[in-house]
């Protein structure tokens, strides 16, 4: 099984499908306005075409470990890649906002079934002395894929249309299921634990009503009453979900890894930053293009920067961590990263490209920093077999996180537009520079979460967990 070829290509494997994943999650964004002329809708209605994919991820996430282990690796990729594939051409052939919707929710259950079965294959194949090595080459794309991903959309966009954007995938697509059916290893568990079905009707159902209600107060009138009680009936669901989990010996997420107060505070920590960064990758497109009046190529040449910015600081965050320690770096930090993102609310058609360039970068650094100190601690004080459950609980809130934070984004932009045209440039651009200092100043308070840690916290954790991105 873990044969000298298994190991020179299984990273290339699931690295080319972790760049199909990561490009198709950024190149959308750049799109958007011309998706919304194209289907005759307002951009910021199409928010539900990013969020059905993310939360899709979230919801699908928990299930993606039991399917591994159940019905082996090999098989459960294979057919995450094909749907994938798949739905990105439905995606390209929607004729309207509905279809494209539903098609993007089928690509998100196919990324999360892939990710983290991709992952898993990895840590089985390699011992600890060469995992690092392994994990450092896969993780590759996922910083590339943000890089290219805003550029290849904007050009595609400019010279061809929004709906090719989708169809890139196709040949990726076809060379990922070549590379699996010959080189993926097939694991799966001998005695595999049972599905917990209920949980995952509980935890989904709730998650998903709670994300549709941050969609239609944006976009539609709801009268309180409704309102109240669809709000009530989300939070009962997941509510309902607590109390199943602590009856459950296999639980869809084991809800007591919170009470080890250093993944407590990553993971709950991390959710509430998100809140503030989540909507950027959608607002950000839409302040160069409909603020600014840029074309969707110059758009996306405009968020490269945050992405190569975010590559650099890869290779030094260690030594920030190693020299400064968890606590002192995420306070610090989470402050930087709030105030990157008002200045964002100085940025108008008079501000030089320099500049926004330069925020840009300033941008990618904190984020970069922010996300490696996050995604590693929580590992701190987790024994070796509570870390699939720890990293599926993580995966998944931050999924969820990164779902509410572009639906507030937008929720808060819409508020601040005040019924007045999307086509108004300067209304636009004035509703998205309040939006930057509302989502700047929750960041900014978000910083108090790790006040908590303790400075000693997280020197447990190894070099390898560092690796983790966004």
């Amino acid at each position: 099984m873990n044969s000298p070829t298994v190991k020179s290509y299984l990273p290339w494997v699931v690295a080319t499908a972790l760049f199909m994943e990561r490009l198709d999650s950024t190149i959308v964004n750049t799109a958007v306005p011309a998706m919304a002329a194209s289907l005759h809708v307002t951009p910021l209605s199409l928010k539900a075409v990013v969020t059905s994919y993310i939360l899709a991820l979230a919801v699908c996430i928990p299930i993606s470990g039991w399917m591994a282990d159940r019905f082996g690796t090999r098989r459960v990729f294979s057919i995450a890649v094909a749907v994938f594939t798949a739905s990105s051409i439905l995606c390209g052939l929607a004729i309207n906002v509905p279809m494209l919707v539903a098609a993007r929710i089928l690509q998100g259950i196919g990324a999360a079934m892939m990710m983290p079965v991709g992952r898993l294959a990895i840590v089985r194949t390699f011992p600890k002395s060469q995992l690092l090595t392994a994990m450092n080459f896969v993780v590759i794309p996922a910083l590339i894929g943000p890089l290219l991903g805003p550029t290849v959309g904007g050009l595609i966009v400019h010279w061809l249309s929004w709906r090719e954007i989708f169809f890139v995938n196709v040949p990726v697509g076809l060379v990922a299921q070549f590379l699996i059916h010959r080189y993926m290893p097939d694991y799966r568990s001998e005695t595999p634990r049972p599905l917990d079905l209920i949980g995952l009707v509980l935890f989904g159902s709730g998650t998903a009503l709670l994300s549709w209600l941050l969609e239609i107060f944006g976009e539609h009138t709801i009268d309180a009453t409704s309102a109240a009680i669809l709000l009530l009936l989300a939070i009962s669901l997941l509510a309902a979900y607590v109390w199943h989990a602590r009856q459950m010996q296999y639980p869809l997420l084991r809800l007591g890894l919170f009470r080890v107060r250093t993944f407590r505070i990553s993971v709950m920590g991390g959710f509430i930053t998100r809140l503030g960064l989540g909507g950027l990758p959608f607002l950000l497109p839409l302040l160069y293009q409909l603020g600014l009046g840029l074309p969707a190529w110059q758009s996306g040449l405009l968020m490269m920067p945050t992405a190569a910015a975010a590559m650099g600081m890869k290779l030094i965050a260690t030594r920030v961590l190693g020299r400064f320690g968890y606590r002192q770096v995420l306070i610090v930090n989470t402050v930087m990263i709030g105030f990157t993102i008002c200045l964002f609310s100085l940025v108008n058609s008079s501000s030089q490209i320099a500049l926004i360039v330069l925020l840009g970068l300033a941008q990618g650094l904190f984020n970069s920093l922010q996300f490696s100190s996050i995604n590693s601690m929580a590992y701190a004080d987790i024994d070796g077999p509570d870390s699939s459950m720890a990293s599926t609980i993580a995966s998944s809130l931050q999924q969820m996180s990164m779902s509410f934070g572009l639906a507030c984004g937008s929720l808060i932009t819409g508020w601040y537009l005040a019924g007045l045209p999307q086509t108004d440039q300067l209304a636009v651009t004035q509703a998205l520079h309040y939006t930057f200092l509302t989502l700047g100043g929750l960041t900014v308070l978000s910083s108090l979460t790790f006040w908590a840690l303790r400075p000693a916290d997280g020197e447990s954790i190894s070099r390898a967990h560092l690796i983790e991105v966004e």
